[in-house]
Order: structure tokens, then sequence, then C-alpha cells
């Protein structure tokens, strides 16, 4: 077995292996220099808004006010040293600008401590910064997370080793706990006039919805129970609050591999007293339980006494709305498609949000905004069209809708456009960087196939300019992309997540470089209803989704354009997994893949099962045991023959990188032709912009040597 160790290498090393191949239409350098926006928020009053820019790595904040919204750089952040912007906001009389730097937000675990790319010997730190919205120097407030301003604008509520500790805003006095409550505490609400705070104090097993007034007053806990209770919302005039309830944890042991109900309900609450009532109930269906996708259960207190919440009981993730008195909920968007991204305008009248729906029946595949009064379902298609659109906020006074907008070749950019509708405003345009070769870039095309099971797939098609007309003597290399997730959806131009936006750069960049690229939204994922977003046997419990994977490479093998004898595969996290199943299971369909930072063996890394010296025993144990090890990669690697290159960072807190680490030792073992990078202190989100190109040129290096042909 030849087996190259690369292990955190120039970038120029792997142009200098390359054999020779097809002209570079453009650089990957160039088409991952475009700048990504997230964090779009508004001020309450007025017309101001900010978001963060991420440009080649170096992370600021950037603000904008009406009529103009010319775009302002607030921040002066000059270094690409992996410190992500979250937890964006302006308060709501548009002075401050708080935020939260540094840390790892889309992490499943230890989000919240320090990211180190620079292997600095002084780590950083995960901070809360102040910063006049009219410009100024910003101030480190403390050492916290989540911050929260008062509707006061005076002071910022943020947590910090699960307490809620507060500080004026403007950073004039040190920082101090503001009370202490048993548990790990969360979710701050201040109410509408910044008097008291509802907060979560999660006690393992159940959590309490606590008020908090002041150092001299008792802590009022809302309705307490055995549950675990969550989402607090104040109603307008602050004496109520609305809130989520499922069930605590406990019971008998049950079923691993059945699919189970989980409950959820509704209740309304006198914050003064801490009774409550439930005002509605989830069915017990499978789809009627606890929504998980963007948001969780978006609820809202909104105008006129309505209750608006997510709810995917109907098959799709839909919005509602209910009186705060009870009854039979109103469906707000009745049609089949998701809303995610949702907002409540401030006056909380008008919900906002972006949705896979429109004119086209393309737009599954897209994002649009959308919107619809709390209390009718006359919803609103705002930005119809080819391009994408996402993050709706409404300004303050209610006269702009700002969004991030995007098409298949150019970047997402901020963008503006009057609530009472007319032309888009482009922000920032002159951020995007001249060498980015937008002009270059192809759309992707919508594909559809059958699964062997007759479950329908979509897909994006990436070919070379001019792929399609190709004789059947000048065919191809193929790549199947799996997303991760996952529960994601690619779409057909930019992705609103900069992990797979950076994903949709490489397959642009990959189909200039010859390559037939197809990217796969296989079951499990989002956009196409309950059915396909929670099938059966999915996942560890059955890996169902693989025919999907699998019939996608067969899709290639009857394209005329397509090498049948050059497929290979690659995906980062879900599709790392699925990159390492396929190579695994069918090394003769796939000859060569790339695994990111994937799931090899499904019972170490989050789906352990267990039997306790408890007299009750899980029912299905064993058969949950066989079923989630025959899910694994790592139980087919005797078949498993095609080459692999595998890439994980070793800061990585989505998927443990002993992942990675097991897999290399029976790969090894069997002598697979294997090369590995290792990122030293990055984590699954390359949070280092250097660190995703190096991730990005190794892949397309890799996938040259292997699959494409000499020229002659």
């Amino acid at each position: 077995m030849k087996k190259f160790t690369f292990f955190c290498l120039a970038m120029g090393l792997f142009i200098a292996q390359t054999i020779p191949l097809l002209a570079q239409t453009f650089s990957l350098e160039s088409v991952k220099s475009y700048p990504f926006p997230t964090e779009l928020t508004s001020s309450a009053q007025g017309s101001r808004i900010a978001w963060a820019f991420d440009e080649q790595g170096k992370r600021n904040v950037y603000v904008a006010e009406g009529p103009d919204f010319t775009p302002r750089k607030l921040t002066k952040y000059t270094e690409d040293d992996g410190q992500e912007i979250t937890s964006l906001s302006i308060s709501d009389d548009g002075k401050w600008v708080v935020f939260v730097r540094g840390g790892d937000h889309g992490a499943n675990w230890d989000d919240e401590l320090p990211v180190n790319t620079t292997s600095s010997p002084v780590s950083p730190k995960v901070q809360v910064w102040s910063i006049p919205f009219t410009g100024g120097e910003a101030k480190a407030i403390a050492e916290g997370d989540i911050p929260v301003i008062s509707p006061k604008s005076d002071r910022i509520a943020f947590i910090k080793g699960g307490q809620v500790w507060i500080s004026p805003a403007d950073g004039s006095s040190a920082a101090k706990a503001l009370f202490n409550a048993r548990g790990t505490n969360s979710s701050i609400k201040w109410s509408p006039d910044g008097s008291k705070m509802a907060f979560v104090c999660d006690r393992k097993d159940h959590a309490f919805v606590g008020v908090f007034t002041n150092e001299t007053t008792p802590i009022i806990w809302i309705a307490p129970s055995f549950s675990q209770d969550d989402s607090p919302r104040w109603s307008p005039d602050g004496k109520r609050l609305v809130f989520v309830r499922t069930p605590g944890s406990g019971g008998a042991p049950d079923s691993l591999l059945t699919r189970k109900h989980r409950p959820w309900s509704i209740w309304t609450a006198d914050a003064a007293s801490g009774t409550a009532s439930q005002i509605w109930q989830a069915p017990k269906t499978l789809a009627g339980s606890v929504p998980n996708t963007h948001g969780g259960f978006n609820l809202n207190w909104a105008a006129n006494e309505r209750i608006v919440f997510m709810s995917y009981q109907d098959g799709w993730p839909h919005l509602y709305s209910i009186a705060s008195s009870g009854g039979t909920p109103l469906l707000l968007t009745p049609a089949p498609f998701m809303a995610e991204h949702i907002s409540l305008s401030h006056d909380r009248k008008w919900l906002l949000f972006s949705g896979n729906t429109g004119p086209d029946k393309l737009d599954i595949d897209r994002r649009h905004v959308v919107r619809v009064p709390v209390d009718k379902a006359e919803m609103e298609v705002l930005t119809p069209g080819t391009g994408l659109e996402w993050t709706p906020v409404v300004t303050g006074d209610g006269m702009t809708v700002a969004m991030i907008s995007a098409t298949a070749q150019r970047p997402p950019l901020p963008t503006v456009m009057a609530f009472t509708k007319g032309t888009p405003k482009l922000l920032a345009q002159n951020l995007v960087p001249a060498s980015f070769p937008q002009n270059q870039l192809v759309t992707p095309k919508q594909v559809t196939f059958k699964s062997p099971d007759g479950m329908t797939i979509h897909g994006q098609l990436f070919e070379p300019a001019g792929g399609s007309s190709k004789k059947s003597a000048e065919r191809s290399p193929a790549l199947i992309y799996v997303h991760g997730g996952p529960p994601r959806q690619m779409l057909l131009g930019w992705n609103y997540s900069d992990y797979y936006a950076n994903s949709y750069a490489l397959n642009q960049y990959l189909a200039s470089q010859g390559f037939v690229v197809l990217s796969v939204n296989y079951r499990l994922g989002i956009g196409y209803g309950y059915d396909f977003h929670q099938p059966a046997n999915g996942g560890a419990a059955g890996a169902s989704e693989y025919q999907d994977v699998r019939a996608a490479a067969v899709w290639l093998t009857e394209q005329p354009q397509v090498d049948a004898a050059r497929i290979g595969i690659y995906g980062g996290s879900y599709g790392g997994y699925l990159t390492a199943l396929a190579l695994a299971r069918d090394s003769k369909l796939f000859a060569a893949g790339v695994d990111i930072h994937g799931v090899h063996d499904w019972s170490q890394q989050r789906y352990g099962i267990t039997q306790t010296d408890r007299f009750e025993k899980i029912p299905d144990a064993e058969k949950a045991a066989k079923v989630v090890w025959e899910s694994s990669p790592v139980s087919s690697v005797s078949s498993w023959t095609s080459p692999v290159l595998i890439i994980h960072g070793d800061d990585d807190r989505n998927v443990r990188f002993n992942q990675s680490t097991d897999l290399v030792r029976r790969l090894d073992a069997k002598g697979i032709p294997m090369e590995t990078l290792v990122i030293v202190d990055d984590t699954h989100h390359w949070m280092k912009h250097t660190n995703a190109l190096k991730m990005g040129a190794a892949t397309a290096d890799y996938f040259k040597r292997k699959l494409l042909k000499p020229k002659q």
C-alpha cells in the first residue's frame, strides 16, 4: 500500500504533485474569495441594520441605515484567526451594537469554548463586545455568550458558566452575576419594559421557566412540574408568558429502533403568580412531534392576542397561529413547502421567513422571502425569480425588509427592499473582489431520479462548459457530492450556510476542472416534507438514505457525457459518513473518494447502546446494536478496495476525531490505498479561511490525480 500523509501542507505542494491537467479557467482561491454575510439583524426603532461579514477569514461587523443603507465597517479585525462573530444585535434605540467573538456555535458540544486555529500559545477568549452604532472602539464587556440587550438599551444580560450576568451596555463598569439559580440557565428574555427577565433553568431531567425581578425578590417559577419547559416569550403588555412543555426524562426502557411520537404542548402563564394552563397540544403522530427544523418551535407572542409557532403536523414545517386563550390553530402557510429563518416584525404583526416556494417549479430547490400576517392565511412571496433570498428582517420603522440574496453566480450579499415591495438593492457589492470569477460560474441544473424503493431524489448537476454536448469518446469523470447534516438542502445557487457555500464554491471549481459534479439531496434532508426528512430506517437505524446516494451514481453511469469507470464521491460530516459507506459497500461503482470528518462507527459517535445493571433492559438492545454496526462503514471495510483521502480537523466538536483515527487504522491494516490530511487546531467548520482552502485544494488535487486523464 502506498500511503501519503499530508499534515498541514502548504497548498503549493498540492499543485506541485499534480499531473498535467485541463487548463484552469479560474483558481480555487478566486472562487473562494467572496465575502460571506451572516447574523443579519435590525433595531426595534428606526431603520438601522447590522450584519457580520467573513472576508477570507477576516470577520467584522458592518452596519447600514435607511434610507440609503450605505454599508459601513464597524469593527477592525484584520487577521484570518478563526474567531467567529455570533449573537449580533442592535439595541432598541439603535445606539449600541453587541456581539460575541469566538467559539464554535455550530458545534454539537463545547460550542462556547475558545477556538485557537493559529495554535497561539495564548488561547483566545469567547467574549461579549459592545460598540456604538455610529462608530468608535469596540469594548470587551466580559467573557460570556448569548448576550441580550435590555429594551431600555442600557444593560446587557448574558450567560457565563451557566448563570446570568449583567453589564452596562457601554461597559462603563465591570460585569457581575445578576442572580444565581441552581442548574444551567439559558434562553434569556427581557420583559417588554425591561423590568423583568424570563429564562430557562435546566436541571437535567427537568427544566423550569423562571422570572427574575430584582435581587430582593424571589424568582417566580412558572408552573413547576416534572417536565422540560422551554422557549419563554412575553406578551406585549409584559403580564403573561407563553412557553413550550415537553416530557421530562425517565420512564421504562423503550425500543431504540421504533420511531416514536415526541409530544409537546403550548402553555400560557401569569408572570406574577406563575399559574399556567395549556392552550394547545400537538397531535400524537410522528409528524406532530417536536419540530426539528431551523428555530425549532419558533414560538412568539404576536399582535392581536395571537400565538404563532411552527409545526410539522401536516407533513410540512408550517407556521400556525392560535388565540392566546386557546382554540383551533390557523394554518398560515397552506402549501407544500417549508418555512425557515423565521422572524417576527417589531410591531408583531407580520411573520417573515425564507421558503422553498414560488411561481417557478424549480423553487422547491431555492429560497425566497415570504411574509404572512400573524392572524390571516394570506402569505405572499416577496422575491420571486431565479435568485435565492433568506434570513429576512423588518426594520423598526416597518418600511424596509432586509435580507441576504444570491444567484447561481453572484455570491450572497445583504439586500434591502421596501416592505411594500419594489426593486431590491444590493449592499456592499464593492467587497466582492475583482478576481472573483462570477461570469465563469455555471448554473447547476435540477435533476431528479428514483431510488430503488421509489423515493424521488433531487440533485444539482454542475457540468463543465459545453459538457453536455461532448462526444462519447470524450466522456468526463464525475463526482458525487454528499452534503452533511443530514437535515440540509443544497440549492440551485449559493447556500445560506457558510459551510455549504464553501462546498458550492468547490463544486464550481471542480466543474471548471473538467468534472461533472452531482450534488445529491438524499432522504433525511429538509425541503421535501416530513416523510423525506424523517424516513424509516435512516442513519444509524439502517442507513436507508444510502440507496439514494448509490442511485445517484447509477444515474451518472447512464449519462452520455460521463465515464462510468471514473466516478468519485466526496462529502463532509454526514457526507463523509455516506462517502465512507459508499466506498466500503460499492468500491466497484466508486473509483475514489474523499472522506471529510465523517462518522465511521455509530456506536462510538452518538448512538451508544449500553445495558446497565438495572433489572429493566432495553427490549431491542441486541438487535439495535447489530443494526447500528451494520449501518456503520467500519462494518464493511472487508469489501473496501477504492483509494481514499481522509481529512479531519483535530478540534472537531461535531464528529470526534477518533472516528477517523479508527478508520485509518482499519484501512491501513487492510492495505487500502489511502492518503490523509490532519488540520491541527481547527474545528468541524474550518474556522480559518486558509484551512478551508487547504481542504478544498487537497480534495480537488486528489480527484485530479485519481480520475483525470493526462493530456496526450
